[in-house]
């Protein structure tokens, strides 16, 4: 269930690298239970947001909070309720990685053995080798358990598959499944894998040089975007097709498929009676919807 309290509240929250404007004026609220999709491209300042959140960079203007707690003052009761993977997945590459788990998980008195054991078999982390030894997408699998391990009250996935094989990606997406089976954990996933993103959140928020140009729920979002297949049901279409809010039309071989936006239904249906035609509505794929919005 979803907490009336926000974890995460940023009001106006700037961030300037010396010419970048990495954040602009962001605005964002995040409660317990929910799974946050961060959409946009590389340099749309998803990854500054995320470590706002953190505490790790300081607004120039603006605040973040994290738990009730301003996110620069963020302490140890804090930190124990926050998982973190970042896309590179530093580690301690000195260490090995059975030793690298049993290090960090005496920190955490929540640590799920049976989590680490299951996640090791399935991904088939290899514990006797030195971290520094293991190639990228191995370090991100570790990584992954470290953050998940202690099955923290919100977790932060910052391009968590992206060194992952698609197999690999397929298993990390159903070990998030089962996480979210507690409701009160809250998961912010941001990943430029839109079809990866779109199979477990709940809610978008869409991001552009800097700004947030949508933040709603995931339902919602994809009830405002639908493909439409336009067929006559006699002699052929008519020149012109007057829906409302058409995004895209493409026409071939007596037919239309229409993109369209803020249009129910049931409104479809009307329009295409009274052309005498037959609508076929699907709804958009992420990556489609996530295009519209920015373009």
């Amino acid at each position: 269930m979803i907490d009336a309290n926000p974890i995460v509240q940023m009001n106006g929250v700037f961030k300037r690298f010396g010419k970048i404007q990495a954040l602009d004026s962001v605005d964002l609220e995040i409660r317990r239970g929910s799974i946050i999709g961060l959409v946009g491209a590389n340099g749309a300042g998803k990854s500054t947001l995320l470590r706002h959140i953190i505490g790790l960079y300081l607004p120039n203007r603006g605040g973040c909070t994290t738990f009730g707690c301003d996110a620069g003052k963020l302490g140890a009761e804090e930190f124990g309720r926050i998982g973190y993977v970042h896309q590179e997945g530093e580690l301690l590459d000195w260490m090995k990685g059975g030793q690298l788990i049993r290090y960090v998980s005496t920190y955490y008195p929540t640590w799920n053995k049976q989590l680490e054991e299951k996640y090791i078999a399935d991904y088939e982390i290899s514990i006797d080798a030195r971290v520094g030894s293991l190639s990228p997408g191995q370090r991100q699998k570790l990584a992954i358990l470290l953050a998940v391990g202690f099955e923290p009250d919100l977790l932060i996935l910052d391009e968590p598959a992206a060194a992952l094989d698609p197999v690999m990606r397929a298993n990390f997406l159903d070990l998030l499944l089962h996480i979210i089976q507690d409701e009160g954990r809250t998961i912010i996933i941001s990943s430029h894998i839109l079809s990866d993103v779109e199979k477990v959140i709940d809610h978008a928020v869409i991001m552009k040089e800097g700004r947030i140009l949508l933040d709603c729920s995931f339902d919602a979002l994809r009830e405002r975007f639908s493909r439409v297949r336009v067929s006559a049901l006699s002699g052929e279409l008519p020149g012109e097709l007057p829906f409302a809010n058409v995004v895209d039309c493409r026409r071939s071989n007596g037919e239309a498929i229409l993109t369209v936006q803020d249009c129910s239904g049931e409104q479809l249906q009307e329009q295409a009676e009274r052309l005498n035609c037959r609508v076929e509505i699907q709804t958009l794929p992420l990556e489609d919807i996530y295009r519209i919005v920015v373009s």
